[in-house]
């Protein structure tokens, strides 16, 4: 299933490309048109929309800017829109708009959903996106990388599940690793750590304080430090409310009180306001003797021993003491000090906790170690039967002696305790195994095997990613490929055979071929004609759709260079049939 189409690609000035719009199919779409008409342009268009080199040349005689505008549908939870939003970009109705505009001079600039983003930015998507084959744009599958991933994607769902379990296994190895040499590497500070915190709670612990303990010696030392007067202001106090034995002409508060609450109660039964008033006086009074009566109390307990001022002046100096070093009061000096001890009790266990992660370590190395020769053995297992796979399609895309193979290698490891063991030796490993998978091609008999990007001419290598991606269809996440050239240099059966590999490629893919040779363009479910106008340019009206009469005019003319042969009409009739039937 097509998860992203590229519907449409507008291009002016780009060449001999004056303003032309490109209207592209899900399924196969071809490209064809006179020699030099500008169905290159197509591809180039394409690659400036994915982040390729922005070349001045490009710009169209007298233009300013060529500017192409492509608009590709997909979901909104794909990995190219996920990355586009995170960037700022937004999706129209479903679509991401993407455009690139290079300047005369060789600037470039790029947008991605109404937002101006680095050109770059176009490249990381391309990986998501579009797959590109042609002599001079090699995209997707020639990156390593890429080669192992879909290689792991054609053996299916058994090497899936042992590429979850290296994984796991591979994850808590870091993990573990990463915590073992912290602990190793940072000995010494976490020795000088344990010993601050130690001295620190050990200070704390023997003098022993309690929560609130400042606050409340701080108000005792003030009451112990103003005894005298507190004493003599009671005394006064008390003398004024209740009357001093010493003094019979003194008149004090409570009697007078009294008195005038006597006062108010001859005439009060007259009047209830005044008896209000009454009653409050009488209240009055007895709140007057219960203070008179605490005063006393109060002045006769009084503590004015200067040896007690003296030791709460003591210790209240140790607590500041711990207060100054440790927190803003007691209860956060008794707050650090529970801390404290906690995390001496983490650091004092960091022998033995080495000793465990170490033991683990050791078991997870060993444990990846297993797992992955599993996957070494997996990938060595799908790799014989996908380069048979090839091999046999190259052969019907007239490349009988070609020979494609996989390469799955082993990096040393500097040392074994950085490597795991695969194969009785230590290599070097990562996230997805310890292989390294790159495809090679022979293409004569007692040719080397070389790389598949050395390996082959344009035109050949063309055909090699053809039959590479048909091999790999549905297990490549590339929706759209891009071929140009793929046509090079074959004909006759060969060339229906291409045909029909890019048709098939087409179930589960977005496929547009730029072709010369009418037997490819048969297959394809759209065709695109480009023409020039009489001024040599191609405008909007160049780029067209072809179909019943038209696009047999135009097989006929790719057949024979005439369009009105009753015999090339004949066997372009007889092209679109054997495509239309071929299953």
């Amino acid at each position: 299933m097509v998860v992203s189409v590229l519907e449409e690609m507008r291009i002016r000035s780009l060449g001999v490309i004056e303003d032309a719009v490109v209207e592209l199919s899900p399924g196969f779409t071809a490209v064809t048109g006179e020699t030099g008409a500008g169905k290159t342009m197509v591809v180039t268009s394409l690659g400036l929309l994915l982040g390729g080199r922005a070349d001045p040349a490009l710009v169209r005689i007298g233009a300013g800017s060529a500017v192409v505008e492509g608009r590709i549908t997909m979901a909104a939870d794909a990995r190219a829109a996920i990355r586009a939003q995170e960037a700022g970009a937004e999706l129209d109705d479903g679509a991401l708009l993407i455009s690139r505009t290079v300047s005369a001079e060789g600037r470039s600039r790029a947008h991605l959903g109404g937002r101006s983003v680095p050109v770059g930015l176009l490249g990381e998507l391309a990986d998501d996106l579009v797959a590109v084959h042609g002599q001079t744009d090699q995209q997707g599958l020639l990156r390593p990388a890429r080669q192992r991933d879909a290689l792991d994607r054609y053996a299916g769902p058994t090497l899936a599940g042992a590429l979850d379990k290296y994984g796991a296994a591979y994850r808590r190895l870091r993990d573990v690793a990463t915590e073992l040499t912290e602990l190793t590497t940072r000995a010494r500070e976490r020795a000088q750590e344990a010993d601050l915190l130690r001295f620190g709670v050990e200070e704390v612990s023997a003098a022993e304080p309690l929560p609130g303990e400042d606050a409340e010696l701080a108000a005792e030392a003030e009451r112990l430090g103003h005894a005298e007067a507190l004493a003599s202001a009671a005394t006064l106090a008390h003398a004024a409310l209740a009357g001093n034995p010493e003094d019979p002409e003194g008149v004090e508060a409570g009697t007078l009180v009294a008195g005038a609450q006597r006062a108010l109660d001859t005439v009060a039964a007259h009047d209830p306001d005044l008896a209000a008033l009454a009653a409050r006086l009488g209240e009055i009074g007895i709140l007057l003797g219960d203070v008179a009566g605490e005063l006393a109390g109060y002045a006769d307990n009084l503590d004015a021993d200067p040896l007690r001022l003296a030791a709460v002046e003591e210790r209240r100096a140790v607590l500041a003491h711990l207060v100054r070093k440790y927190g803003t009061d007691i209860d956060a000096v008794l707050a650090w000090a529970g801390q404290s001890a906690a995390r001496l009790a983490e650091l004092e266990g960091d022998d033995d906790r080495i000793a465990e992660l170490t033991a683990e370590r050791d078991a997870l190395r060993a444990e990846l170690s297993g797992l992955g020769q599993h996957l070494t053995d997996l990938r060595t297992e799908a790799a014989e039967s996908f380069a048979a796979a090839v091999t046999a399609e190259l052969a019907e895309l007239a490349m009988p002696h070609a020979r494609v193979t996989v390469a799955i290698r082993q990096t040393e490891s500097a040392d074994a305790e950085s490597g795991i063991e695969i194969g009785g030796r230590a290599v070097a490993y990562g996230p997805t195994g310890a292989d390294e998978v790159e495809l090679l091609l022979a293409p004569h008999p007692g040719s080397p095997a070389r790389p598949i990007a050395k390996g082959a001419s344009g035109g050949e290598l063309s055909r090699v990613m053809l039959a590479v991606e048909v091999v790999f269809a549905g297990s490549d996440p590339v929706p759209t490929y891009l071929f140009d050239e793929v046509d090079a240099g074959v004909g006759g059966k060969a060339a229906v055979e291409v045909g029909r590999r890019l048709a098939r490629l087409a179930r589960t893919a977005q496929v547009v071929v730029v072709t010369h040779l009418p037997q490819v363009a048969a297959f394809a479910d759209r065709q695109l004609l480009v023409e020039k106008t009489n001024d040599g340019s191609v405008t909007r009206s160049g780029v067209t759709v072809l179909e019943g009469e038209a696009r047999i005019r135009e097989l006929s003319r790719m057949l024979a260079g005439q369009e009105d042969s009753s015999l090339a009409r004949a066997h372009a009739e007889e092209l679109l049939a054997t495509a239309r039937t071929t299953p």
